[in-house]
């Protein structure tokens, strides 16, 4: 008995001194030290209006379908079904994912011949033009918030006309939110549109 009450002892006691670690002072450590090097992006990297009320994260898109907003990525995150041959493109949050439809899927085709539709529709395209990639497929989260530059070039003029701004003013801001291959070799340039509407917004005064 007096072994099992010693063992049981010792185990209480490890079992405190791991719990005030691990659950108490590295969540702690890790809060503090993201909190003073990167708060930003500790902190969801939001993106505030003038009146200081939260517009989105620069790491979520979202559903902008107005012709002076870049529009993003197509979206399999949603509430309904994503395998069905309809893309919902509500963007949700807590349903985010891809369609996981294969290459011989008849539903997959459904949903980018529709993509590439629209995209053509909303960009004042003709019928056989070419259209990038990531505007007629989904991201694997279904919130990428970025574009090709070759999407966000192919939507300049609708959204400098929308905006009475010229293509010049607003290839500027799609250079100025344009991400470079990460630590310079990874990956593709890519445009953050969240950042960027922002920036388009800001500029309205909104």
């Amino acid at each position: 008995m007096k072994t099992i009450l010693t063992e049981f002892g010792r185990s209480l006691v490890a079992t405190l001194f791991f719990a005030v670690i691990l659950c108490g002072l590295y969540p702690l450590v890790v809060f503090g030290v993201s909190q003073l090097l990167f708060p930003n992006q500790a902190n969801g990297s939001l993106l505030h209006d003038r009146s200081g009320g939260v517009r989105g994260s620069a790491m979520l898109a979202q559903n902008f379908t107005g012709a002076q907003y870049f529009h993003p990525r197509p979206s399999a995150a949603s509430a309904g079904d994503p395998t069905s041959a309809v893309s919902v493109n509500n963007f949700d949050a807590t349903h985010s994912g891809g369609s996981n439809l294969g290459p011989t899927s008849s539903n997959l085709v459904a949903n980018v011949t529709q993509n590439i539709a629209t995209c053509r529709s909303d960009n004042g395209l003709a019928t056989n033009a070419i259209v990038p990639a990531d505007a007629a497929t989904a991201s694997g989260s279904g919130l990428d918030p970025h574009i090709s530059v070759a999407n966000a070039e192919l939507q300049v003029p609708r959204v400098a006309r929308a905006r009475g701004l010229s293509e010049a003013r607003v290839r500027e801001l799609v250079q100025q939110n344009t991400n470079g291959r990460d630590l310079g070799v990874f990956g593709e340039p890519r445009v953050n549109i969240m950042t960027l509407n922002f920036a388009l917004d800001s500029l309205a005064g909104k």
